[in-house]
């Protein structure tokens, strides 16, 4: 028999061993997907039975193990309190023999109250309340760089104290199935007014500026949550990224004024928006 005639046989038998190779991944993926008993497992919240991993669409070309698994379902309401606190002294420090006789002392810390709903699971909208000061003291400065370029400052005062309300959204990821450990991101949007003052001497004369301040922002804030009792949790989150706008109407000795207004952005990392907080889940 000549050639021509297995011709059509060797077409077929490397048409199915190419389809059978092409189709030999997914069917891993399928059996490792079935292998995975957290994906179906269901627990019982309340009257429901609910999936103990959050279903959610994998953006990607290959899943890579990661999952997030019921923290705080739906229907629960959360009250909590968050607090920060940061402070910085100086008494008679010199740096360098340039600065000498440094006398500094600040503190900055916030109080916020907070209330939300979980409307989806590991989902919450909220309302919260700030309530912050700030405190600063410079008692005396002295730099001395040469016989003809010298200075020292003294008595210098900033108070500042603000209140603001804030809208926000916070998505939790539970970190394992034991609902202790989960993550979280929160977005807010803030508006509040302030005042502060501003207290040296110039000319021999002490001088007093007042500003009255209408701010508002947007702020990213990740954290992570704890849960140390049933329904207690600890909470730790940091600001990292926020735009922001400000209006001011400064008042001088009560006879000069002055308004101006800023805005910007700030992708840093601020020692003074680390916030401390408990949040009790009913």
């Amino acid at each position: 028999m000549k050639l021509k005639h297995y011709i059509p046989a060797i077409l077929m038998l490397a048409t199915v061993s190419i389809g059978a190779s092409a189709s030999a991944p997914e069917v891993v993926r399928n059996s490792e997907a079935a292998s995975l008993p957290d994906l179906d497992e269901m627990v019982i919240v309340g009257n429901d039975t609910v999936p103990l991993v959050i279903p959610e669409r994998n953006l990607g070309r290959y899943h890579r193990g990661l999952y997030n698994y019921l923290f705080i379902p739906r229907g629960k309401w959360a009250f909590g309190l968050t607090a920060s606190y940061g402070s910085l002294k100086t008494d008679d420090v010199e740096l360098l023999s340039l600065l000498t006789d440094i006398d500094f002392k600040g503190k900055m810390y916030s109080v916020k109250p907070f209330i939300a709903y979980f409307f989806r699971n590991n989902q919450s909208i909220g309302l919260r309340f700030n309530y912050s000061r700030g405190i600063a003291d410079l008692n005396n400065l002295a730099m001395d760089f040469d016989e003809d370029l010298s200075f020292a400052l003294r008595d210098v005062s900033y108070h500042t104290q603000s209140f603001s309300t804030s809208v926000f959204y916070r998505n939790y990821i539970g970190l394992n199935r034991s609902k202790r450990f989960g993550i979280f991101n929160e977005v807010d949007v803030t508006f509040g007014s302030g005042s502060s003052s501003f207290n040296r001497i110039y000319d021999g004369k002490p001088r007093d500026t007042r500003t009255i301040t209408t701010q508002g922002s947007i702020n990213f804030s990740p954290g992570v949550c704890v849960f140390i009792q049933e329904y207690v949790s600890f909470n730790v989150s940091f600001g990292v990224f926020g735009l922001n706008f400000k209006r001011e109407h400064q008042t001088t000795d009560m006879v000069d004024e002055g308004t101006r207004f800023t805005s910007g952005a700030n992708f840093r990392f601020n020692i003074f928006n680390i916030n401390f907080g408990l949040m009790v889940v009913i």
